[in-house]
C-alpha cells in the first residue's frame, strides 16, 4: 500500500506540535507536512470577519499544499472554515475542515448543542456549520452559542490562568443548559483536562483529536 501524505494548514504555530502528536498516534504510516500562516487569523480578527481577500489566500494555501504532494489536506482553523469549503471544491484531493467531524458527532449526541469560543469570528462559523450539518442529518437541534469575552485577549497577553478560569467557568455554566458542548477553538481543549469529573456532566468535544481520528478512518478505508 502506497504511503499517503497529509498536508496540515495552520494559522498558529502553537498547533503544530499538538497535531504532530495526534498524527503520530493515529496516522503512524502517513507522511505529514505543516504549513503555517498566522497572518490569516490575525486578518480575520482585525477585520471582524473572513474577507474575500483573506478567503482567496486560504484557497491559495490549499492549492499550494496540493501542489506540494498532499493526498489529503486538513485546515486546522475554524475561523476560516467557509474558505476551506470553497477550496475543497477547487482541488483534486479531499480538503477537510477541522471542525466538521466534531459537528457531526455533536449532532448525533443530543438535541441541545452548546458551542463555546473566545472569539466571535470563530463562534459564528462553527455555529453555522453545526446548523448545516444538523440539516444534512435531518435532525432538529437547539443551538446555544456562548462567547467567553476577554479570554482570548488574556491568553494573547500571556495570562493563561485567567483564560483558563474564564473558559472553565463558562463550560460549567453551559453544561447545565445543553446535552453536548463543542469547543470552537483547539486552544480551549486543555481547559477541559483541568475540570473535575463532577464538572464534566455532558460530553465536551474538541476538534483536533476527532478530526485526526476521522481522517484515519478515511485514509485506511
Amino acid at each position: 500500500m502506497q504511503t499517503k501524505t497529509l498536508g496540515l494548514i495552520h494559522t498558529s504555530a502553537t498547533l503544530v506540535p499538538l497535531f504532530q502528536g495526534l498524527c503520530e498516534t493515529h496516522l503512524p504510516n502517513t507522511k505529514v507536512f505543516n504549513m503555517v500562516d498566522d497572518s490569516l487569523i490575525k486578518d480575520v480578527i482585525s477585520k471582524g470577519t473572513l474577507t474575500p481577500a483573506t478567503a482567496k489566500r486560504v484557497v491559495n494555501q490549499v492549492a499550494s499544499a496540493e501542489a506540494a504532494g498532499a493526498d489529503y489536506i486538513l485546515v486546522t482553523c475554524s475561523s476560516i472554515g467557509a474558505a476551506v469549503e470553497t477550496a475543497a471544491s477547487l482541488t483534486q484531493v479531499p480538503v477537510i475542515r477541522v471542525d466538521q467531524a466534531m459537528a457531526d458527532q455533536a449532532v448525533q449526541s443530543g438535541k441541545r448543542i452548546g458551542v463555546i469560543a473566545t472569539l466571535p469570528t470563530t463562534l459564528e462559523p462553527t455555529s453555522d456549520l453545526v446548523r448545516r450539518r444538523a440539516i444534512a442529518a435531518g435532525k432538529e437541534i437547539t443551538l446555544v452559542a456562548k462567547l467567553c469575552d476577554g479570554a482570548f485577549e488574556a491568553l494573547m497577553s500571556g495570562n493563561s490562568a485567567k483564560h483558563d478560569e474564564m473558559v472553565g467557568s463558562a463550560l460549567k455554566a453551559l453544561s447545565k443548559e445543553v446535552d453536548v458542548i463543542l469547543l470552537a477553538q483547539a486552544s480551549m481543549a486543555r481547559v477541559v483536562d483541568g475540570l473535575s469529573a463532577e464538572d464534566k456532566i455532558v460530553p465536551i468535544l474538541a476538534s483536533p483529536a476527532i478530526a485526526i481520528q476521522e481522517l484515519a478512518k478515511i485514509i485506511h478505508a
